[in-house]
């Protein structure tokens, strides 16, 4: 059985997805969907996700799968990522959550304004400097989050590792400085040394 994804590469929603797969040797095929031009608004494709957005898996005998975290989780299940004791599968949980609802909405927001559509902060205004105080608002917890521990749960590499690790060393691409975070830098350092571990932007 063989998965397709429906994908932005510059994504790092997506990227979640495919560092997923890559580490638990999951093949897929890849979909690229410009998000940019609007290719995720077609009829063709709102017939697959009604909420017109990637990553869209496509799961052969089930159908399709939506929102990046819920995909990862289905991925991961039975695997090492994803702990089997309850309380650190729920510390895996709300790692995701907060990703979703404080980081991602302000890390990635900024990296989308001004790596993809090449807004300048003149344009952005107010809403850039918004975005960028509660963006490192959200990289100062998780830096404590860091304290005395090489990954964010169970002492391991897990789901939580890869959801955090999308959208936060691609913080600079978006202007914000990661120099002020040393445990964060040494974590992206581990993080990226996991088994086919693979940059963003890669298939």
């Amino acid at each position: 059985m063989q998965y397709t994804l429906y994908d932005y590469l510059p994504s790092g929603n997506g990227y979640k997805v495919r560092l997923t797969a890559k580490y638990l040797n999951i093949p897929y095929r890849l979909v690229p969907v410009d998000i940019t031009r609007g290719a995720t608004r077609t009829p063709e494709f709102l017939a697959k996700n009604a909420n017109g957005k990637i990553p869209l898996l496509e799961i052969p005998g089930r159908g399709f799968l939506a929102e990046s975290h819920a995909i990862i989780s289905f991925l991961a299940e039975g695997s090492d990522l994803l702990p089997g004791d309850a309380w650190q599968r729920a510390n895996v949980w709300q790692w995701l959550c907060f990703e979703q609802y404080n980081l991602e909405p302000n890390v990635a927001t900024v990296r989308f304004w001004v790596k993809i559509l090449g807004k300048t902060a003149a344009e952005l205004g107010e809403r850039l400097t918004e975005k960028i105080t509660k963006g490192y608002e959200a990289l100062a917890v998780l830096e404590r989050g860091l304290e005395d521990r090489e990954f964010l749960v169970a002492d391991r590499f897990t789901l939580a590792d890869i959801a955090l690790y999308a959208y936060t060393h691609v913080a600079p691409e978006g202007g914000m400085s990661l120099e002020a975070y040393p445990k964060i830098r040494a974590w992206m350092t581990r993080v990226a040394a996991q088994p086919r571990h693979a940059p963003i932007g890669t298939a």
